[in-house]
């Protein structure tokens, strides 16, 4: 690698969308940014805004068949902009992979032997391993002369101790199929948490973190000392809290009843769970805004799902605050965490014991900068800490391929 180049390209693949941001290590800047959507099908759309040069964001409608065009399509944009993927500037491919099971703990180098036990793993990942990999693929063709770097969602979690990780089954059946805990979202936990300590002045080693990615998709994690303990997220993202279409944490045996009782097949109970649940099957809507929107208009459905949602998060935060016994700070992030000030205010409502309060005029200020939203002084401080996923797993890519 040449000490000029110092860009690294983030994708993030889909099954039929393909994500991606330019980015410039030598000041963390923001080059380029856009997505493909609707791979595969009669009309596909790129979105492309080009930052470097200042200009506005502009589309194509057209069809892609396939991530290489995709791909293709996207070098084709950024070499419009004097930023093409030949560029000597380019020091690497950063790629999002959503499981990397026990084996991958930290960024890695892709080869082959990692391309296949990315493919090992695609029984608990099925459905997003599989375009993880058409991805690398994808670009592994494009630049076979360029580090190409896997950055985990679950690497940030193979921390956590076997008494956290177990499900309670026997054993040997667990270690056959790969059965544990894994968690996910783990960019944006290990990112928030570090933030949350620059935020209090403190090294990350020092802090004690619960923090709440609140999107669509929700987890929950505690993070001590900068190392990740425990999280919401299981086997699958579908555990844990409730989330925009998922149920979250459930009886299991309600699995086994509606197999028997309703005579529905697992695909069906599987849609259930993952997409006509949690919010949106509570309500019929997984828009925070919209909901909040129905509680003032005095919708009691709305109301009672909120109710619901909080409930749950209200939960998780005792709990972990139980694991780590110190709490330094709790931080909310992802559009939820950091929109929402009705589910910020609730989650922490009732918890003062625990040193939990939020100042209802800093709560309320919209802002797009890392803040604390708790009184002076408090005893935990409470943190609203805008995400940034792909600012994480370029600054891991370029760590490994400069050192």
């Amino acid at each position: 690698m040449t000490s000029n180049a110092t860009r690294v390209l983030v994708l993030n693949s889909g099954s039929s969308s393909l994500k991606y941001q330019l980015l410039d290590m030598a000041d963390g800047a923001r080059l380029a940014v856009g997505l493909v959507e609707r791979i595969g099908e009669e009309t596909s759309r790129l979105a492309h805004t080009p930052l470097a040069t200042g200009g506005s964001k502009r589309g194509r409608e057209e069809a892609i068949a396939d991530h290489d065009a995709a791909l293709q399509a996207v070098a084709q944009e950024l070499a419009a902009d004097g930023l093409g993927l030949d560029s000597p500037e380019l020091a690497a491919i950063g790629h999002r992979v959503v499981h990397g099971g026990q084996k991958f703990t930290e960024p890695t180098v892709i080869t082959d032997e990692v391309l296949a036990e990315i493919e090992r793993l695609i029984p608990v990942a099925p459905l997003h391993n599989p375009a993880n990999i058409t991805g690398i693929r994808t670009a592994q063709a494009l630049r076979p002369d360029l580090p190409q770097v896997a950055v985990f969602d679950t690497a940030f979690h193979t921390t956590m101790p076997e008494s956290a990780a177990r499900y309670a089954i026997d054993a040997a059946t667990a270690d056959a199929h790969m059965v544990r805990r894994y968690g996910f979202h783990g960019t944006s936990h290990a990112y928030v948490s570090r933030e949350t300590a620059r935020l209090l002045g403190k090294d990350p080693s020092e802090v004690n973190v619960i923090v709440l990615h609140l999107g669509n998709g929700a987890s929950a994690s505690a993070v001590r000392g900068g190392r990740c303990v425990d999280t919401s997220m299981g086997l699958t993202p579908l555990e844990g809290l409730v989330m925009g279409t998922r149920s979250g944490d459930i009886d299991p045996a309600v699995i086994l009843h509606l197999s028997r009782n309703a005579g529905m097949s697992v695909d069906e109970i599987d849609s259930l769970l993952n997409k006509k649940s949690g919010l949106i099957g509570l309500c019929g809507d997984n828009d925070m805004r919209e909901i909040r929107r129905r509680i003032d208009e005095g919708d009691e459905q709305a109301a009672l799902a909120f109710d619901i949602y909080v409930h749950r998060l209200k939960k998780y935060i005792g709990a972990y605050y139980a694991v780590l016994g110190r709490v330094d700070a709790v931080a909310f992030t992802a559009g939820v965490g950091e929109n929402a000030a009705p589910v910020r205010e609730a989650a922490v409502a009732g918890l003062e014991e625990l040193g939990l309060v939020v100042d209802a005029g800093r709560n309320a200020v919209r802002s797009g900068e890392a803040r604390l939203i708790s009184p002076e002084h408090a005893r935990v401080a409470v943190a609203v800490v805008p995400t940034d996923e792909e600012l994480e797993i370029a600054t891991q890519t370029y760590a490994l391929v400069s050192s």
